[in-house]
């Protein structure tokens, strides 16, 4: 069964300097973004280089050092769903150094009235996808630790935001009404597909991560449409959260 995928008494047969060589000492903190328009908006606003290349069957994805004011900060894309984008994680870290990621992205509502015009931190995923299953004991829930850093410094800056529970699932086109309501009834505010596994992985391998997100479309209503989800996905008010974030971490040697 999944709940017994994880394995911490042998040692993984695969590791990313297989793929990458020895891993790198470049920066301290990479920026991850699911949105191809934040994803070329902060290229074209920034210097940067490329430094070094995810490499996939399908793809080849570049791994990015921005340089802003004195600091420098790994950027790239990140693949959506918790498999990839977790995979994503290690390998950046790898090949960067970087041991604090913030991600952030966009997420369907299931309270629409908590969430709407504010940003959601999370603070605990149900695990409803297979990634974490391999990197953290079996349970329900997985904690995101760093909710309260983040909760403290949105409340300094007044950045209108909301904690609480969110689902993490995979299956897109598997979240009926049924286990919908089951999360709703537990407290979870939204509904996304990377965190838990994102979690999970740098709990394993020592990364803090910082996320949050946005809610856009409403998953908890009688005819869904994708209404708002453009904007949700692809504002560029996040990124900026984001590189404010990662100047207080550098700053402070966090």
């Amino acid at each position: 069964m999944i709940t017994e995928s994880f394995d911490d008494k042998s040692e993984a047969i695969i590791i990313p300097e297989a793929f990458y060589g020895a891993s790198l000492d470049v920066c301290d903190v990479a920026i991850a973004t699911f949105s191809r328009e934040i994803y070329s908006e902060v290229l074209q606003s920034y210097p940067n280089e490329q430094i070094a290349e995810i490499r996939m069957a399908n793809r080849i994805r570049p791994v990015y050092l921005l340089k802003v004011e004195d600091m420098k900060i790994a950027f790239y894309l990140s693949e959506i769903g918790a498999t990839l984008a977790a995979t994503d994680v290690i390998d950046v870290c790898w090949i960067t150094g970087a041991r604090s990621v913030i991600m952030f992205g966009s997420a369907g509502a299931l309270d629409d009235e908590q969430t709407n015009g504010k940003y959601v931190i999370p603070t605990a995923a149900y695990r409803d996808e297979g990634m974490s299953y391999h990197y953290a004991p079996a349970s329900d829930y997985i904690d995101i630790k760093n909710a309260e850093y983040l909760e403290h410094y949105f409340s300094n800056h007044d950045f209108p935001y909301v904690k609480g529970k969110i689902w993490t699932t995979d299956a897109i086109y598997r979240e009926t009404r049924g286990m919908m309501q089951k999360r709703k009834e537990e407290g979870c505010l939204a509904v996304e597909m990377e965190i838990a596994g994102v979690q999970a992985v740098c709990d394993y391998y020592g990364f803090e991560l910082y996320t949050f997100i946005v809610t856009g479309d409403v998953v908890d209503q009688t005819d869904y449409t994708p209404e708002g989800l453009h904007t949700a996905n692809h504002s560029t008010d996040k990124f900026d959260i984001a590189l404010m974030i990662a100047k207080k971490l550098l700053d402070s040697g966090e």
